[in-house]
């Protein structure tokens, strides 16, 4: 990686440092809107911002929902009767009903409530008033810091024991069994009350999220991005408690109930995750936005949490984890790995925005703001090597492939895979197709069909 980068990184971690140390009534209050996108490689996130840019794309929150204005912004499925004379009350329920191996529409965070009907997707209209979020169980759990305990209020998305995923209603995800090697997973034990007790490892959520795109005929890589939240060195939302491996991404800390009281919406970002849309803790419950994507041509909805890059998490608006940055990867599926790749369009198809059925990737994402629709390897009931950390494949459409026609949207990995084989796509700026370095966390909520 460039020396630039690392300036960068060590410019993210001295911030967030200095904004950990600061008290809670120093936290500003932010504005809501700007951009929320998909992670980005490492190797090109260096480039600042000149002190005379005006940013055109600035703030926190989670930016648009999954159900778009247009056929590139929205994967909902269509109803099963569509192109038939038939009403679609004559058709049976989908088969993901009985088995959700089968083809149909298939709720994975059991854990959740969705606003949109996930399991009546391909027999239903869905509402034009729907977002696209999922509400789940807040928990109130407590950190080691160097001034005592502090509340750290957290959302369980996966575990690496099957029997304990289900007593939750979340993934279960085998490769989280081997994710503490390196020492990626902190430690916790679990209180009376069931909730972790943290050894260590905190967020940040004050730092005002910007991002500046580049030129428009090429905005990525941004000319400037900032992350707004920041762990320390000891915070990963990867916890080993009891022998059990857990993604337990901490959604506030430092803060008592009333002060993130916004059951309504309209929180406050300096003092919560930038995907939160409302968070109850009367209610210990927290909404949380969706976003789109693909795994082996299904279309899925997830949630985005954090990275082990500063200017990965600004874009993706998550939380920047450096402790991620000890897995290792480059290895997809071998025994010691933790990992599962994603795949990552630079210069897909953009024109048209979301009335583009074939929109995908980072430059049509920093274009439109909505999100680049990016490809995932194996998610629960498709594969068995699901894992909600995941390793950065970044990819470029070459010259010679677009102005033959040949670029289009990819859904399937085996596809991209074959791209790259067969001299198509590229690591960024001609670089050898694989991992571009950074993981992003991201627990995978629903499948649509």
């Amino acid at each position: 990686m460039s020396s630039n980068f690392s300036l960068a990184m060590n410019r993210a971690l001295e911030t967030g440092d200095a904004c950990l140390a600061s008290t809670k009534a120093n936290r500003p209050r932010r504005r809501r809107g700007g951009i929320a996108l998909a992670a980005l490689t490492a190797a090109l996130f260096s480039v600042a911002a000149s002190a005379g840019d005006k940013p055109i794309r600035i703030g926190d929150g989670p930016g648009p929902g999954p159900v778009g204005p247009g056929p590139g912004c929205n994967l909902i499925p269509a109803k099963a009767s569509t192109g038939t004379k038939v009403d679609i009350s004559e058709f049976p329920p989908p088969d993901s009903l009985t088995d959700p191996e089968l083809a149909g529409p298939v709720q994975l965070l059991r854990s959740g409530k969705f606003d949109i009907p996930i399991e009546s997707l391909t027999t239903v209209d869905v509402s034009s008033s729907a977002r696209g979020t999922v509400t789940l169980p807040l928990y109130k759990g407590a950190v080691n810091t160097p001034a005592g305990l502090r509340p750290a209020w957290y959302i369980i998305l996966d575990a690496g024991n099957q029997a304990e995923a289900d007593r939750l209603g979340v993934n279960f995800s085998k490769k989280l069994r081997v994710a503490n090697v390196g020492d990626a997973a902190r430690p916790a034990t679990l209180r009376a009350d069931g909730t972790f007790l943290f050894a260590s490892g905190i967020v940040d959520f004050s730092p005002s999220r910007l991002v500046v795109p580049g030129p428009e005929e090429r905005p990525f890589p941004p000319k400037h991005a900032q992350p707004g939240s920041v762990g320390d060195a000891d915070y990963s939302p990867l916890v080993s408690a009891n022998g059990i491996i857990y993604d337990a991404p901490i959604i506030a800390a430092a803060v008592e109930d009333a002060d993130i009281n916004f059951p309504n919406g309209d929180p406050n970002y300096a003092l919560v995750h930038d995907q939160v849309i409302a968070i109850d803790p009367a209610h210990r419950t927290v909404t949380l936005n969706l976003i789109n994507g693909f795994s082996f041509g299904k279309p899925v909805l997830y949630i985005s949490t954090e990275s082990s890059d500063p200017t990965v998490s600004a874009i993706e608006g998550n939380t920047f984890a450096p402790r991620m940055r000890i897995l290792e990867v480059g290895i997809d599926d071998i025994p010691r790995s933790a990992v599962e790749r994603i795949f990552i369009a630079v210069n897909g198809p953009s024109e048209g925005g979301c009335a583009n059925p074939q929109r995908q990737g980072i430059f049509a994402a920093l274009t439109d703001g909505h999100r680049p629709n990016n490809t995932f390897g194996g998610v629960p009931t498709t594969a068995t090597d699901y894992s909600p950390v995941w390793d950065a494949n970044i990819y470029e459409w070459t010259e010679d492939a677009i102005d033959e026609g040949f670029r289009g949207l990819q859904n399937e990995e085996f596809r991209i895979l074959t791209l790259a084989r067969d001299g198509y796509i590229t690591g960024p700026n001609g670089a050898p197709f694989g991992s571009a370095g950074p993981v992003i966390v991201c627990g995978v909520a629903a499948r649509l069909n």
